[in-house]
């Protein structure tokens, strides 16, 4: 019965276990989110589709593959390092609370 006092009264937070929740639903579900938004937009806007294909077949038949690589290797690079950028921000917010914590139990409260 005092856990739920404590919760009911912001003195245990459940920011730490909530933050893995949302950490992991944003690093899985924001890269899966936005490709099924793009092929809903593609499906949803006919033009918009054909403007992509289009744009395929050209870059494939003017654009080197080299160029392509590299193109594909940057975008790889690129996601990699936003979700690194997610998983320290998120580290950070946990170390805060753990922090928050310590000095709690140091006080002595």
């Amino acid at each position: 019965m005092e856990s739920l006092l404590d919760f009911l009264r912001f003195r245990t937070f459940i920011s730490p276990h909530a933050l893995i929740v949302f950490y992991y639903l944003g690093a899985l579900g924001m890269p899966v989110a936005s490709w099924l938004f793009l092929v809903w937009l593609r499906r949803r806007y006919k033009p918009l589709g054909l403007a992509n294909d289009t744009a395929r077949q050209t870059s494939a038949v003017v654009i080197p593959l080299h160029y392509r690589v590299v193109a594909t290797l940057l975008f790889l690079f690129s996601l990699l390092f936003m979700e690194l950028m997610w998983r320290m921000i998120f580290e950070y917010l946990i170390a805060f609370l753990q922090m928050r914590d310590a000095l709690l139990l140091i006080r002595g409260s």
